[in-house]
């Protein structure tokens, strides 16, 4: 009977860090730090300086894509009314004669 009334505690969130080591990426952060005070730096730079990205046209595509499904959905809504009302009609003639 006191399992009735008993009201868990809840759970603490605690996932454990798997792939993270601070002392490594304090190293990491100081040598890029030192690298580029002495004129060291070997960040990847883009060869080409007239780089861009083509991001322009990927929302216009996705939106495509959208309507496509939208209008595939109301072209099954249509075809389900139609068929509704095919059988309706066939169970009213069947029983009308």
């Amino acid at each position: 009977m006191g399992n009735f009334f008993h009201t868990p505690k809840p759970r603490k969130f605690s996932i454990p860090y798997r792939y993270f080591d601070p002392e490594k990426e304090a190293m990491q952060e100081r040598e890029e730090r030192i690298k580029s005070e002495l004129g060291l730096s070997e960040k990847k730079e883009w060869s080409d300086p007239n780089y861009r990205p083509n991001i322009r046209g990927q929302f216009r595509r996705s939106l495509k894509s959208s309507k496509s499904i939208e209008d595939s959905k109301k072209k099954s809504a249509i075809r389900l009314i139609l068929l509704i009302v095919i059988l309706c009609l066939i169970f009213y003639l069947l029983l009308k004669f």
